[in-house]
């Protein structure tokens, strides 16, 4: 059996230091910011070695797909998922602009887990289909956030005027930007009543946010808004549901068991992440950390 045969799998800090010849501060400097293949694993850096060759040689392909991904959550805004980031101080920055713009994110490795509740009504399902092409092959996993009441965030002067759908028509609405599952949702809602966009009067700067339709709707701006009851009640504004939808996390594999993700979703079943859901209202977490589909 060669030397080569009998090596280690993994390469330890020093190790790698002596490899490169550089301090074991640099391999650590070099890990945090994504720039060389390595692992995290009881709370130790590890680094693979077969990578580490490839890397070393210039061969990318192989190495860009074991790199460190961004600590960032992109993808659709959760007012619960948001408050969980900061409360468990997982050290995970967001990137909110909408369900599609995260799957874009994570095909194009600039987060490492994206927000989703991308309706697919010839499935009747979430988070699936064509607009996931992208991600097809790609090591993700389908974690199930929440399931959250989804509908119409209505002015107070408007809640007796307005008791389906249909009766927007005519209605100043805020706008959600195209990437946004609530557009996606919104635009389905309309042509099952016989509407289109051009049935209701979009108004106002496009909300990229829960919080920013709700407060758009309070500040008298609009009648109306696609939205959540948490932050319709947050803003003491008028509620109208629609569907109760499914927002799941899309995850990288090794992103999963590193841990800024890990210490979020450990928050997730602690007193105070339970209380904080039952306050906003609209959640059924029931099945938070199921994983929904192994990949796209």
């Amino acid at each position: 059996m060669s030397d080569t045969d009998s090596a280690p799998d993994f390469l330890t800090t020093k190790e790698v230091a002596a490899l490169l010849r550089v301090r074991e501060r640099r391999v650590y400097e070099l890990a945090a910011a994504g720039e060389i293949p390595c692992r995290r694993a009881i709370g130790k850096l590890l680094f693979p070695r077969k990578e580490i060759t490839s890397w070393l040689n210039g061969d990318e392909s192989e190495a860009a797909e074991t790199t460190v991904l961004p600590r960032i959550i992109a993808g659709s805004h959760d007012p619960l998922l948001d408050w969980a980031i900061r409360e468990s101080r997982s050290g995970l920055a967001t990137s909110f602009d909408g369900s599609l713009d995260g799957i874009r994110q994570l095909a194009n490795g600039t987060a490492q887990a994206a927000g989703s509740h991308v309706f697919v009504p010839e499935k009747k399902d979430w988070n699936t289909g064509p607009a996931f092409a992208d991600l097809k092959g790609k090591p993700v996993v389908v974690v199930e956030w929440a399931r959250r009441q989804q509908g119409l965030i209505l002015a107070r002067n408007q809640e007796a005027g307005v008791r389906k759908v249909a009766d927007l028509k005519g209605k100043r609405v805020i706008r959600r930007q195209d990437t946004a599952g609530a557009a996606i949702l919104f635009n389905h809602l309309l042509a099952a009543t016989g509407l289109t966009p051009d049935d209701v009067v979009a108004c106002g700067d496009i909300a990229r946010t829960e919080t920013e339709a709700a407060a758009a709707v309070a500040a008298g701006k609009a009648d109306a808004a696609p939205g959540l009851e948490s932050v319709a009640r947050q803003f003491d504004l008028g509620f109208l549901p629609t569907m109760v939808e499914i927002f799941d996390l899309i995850v990288y594999h090794r992103a999963w068991f590193d841990p800024p993700i890990q210490t979020l979703m450990t928050f997730t079943a602690s007193p105070a992440f339970q209380t904080r859901a039952q306050e906003l209202g609209g959640y059924d977490i029931g099945r938070l950390g199921a994983v929904r589909r192994n990949g796209i």
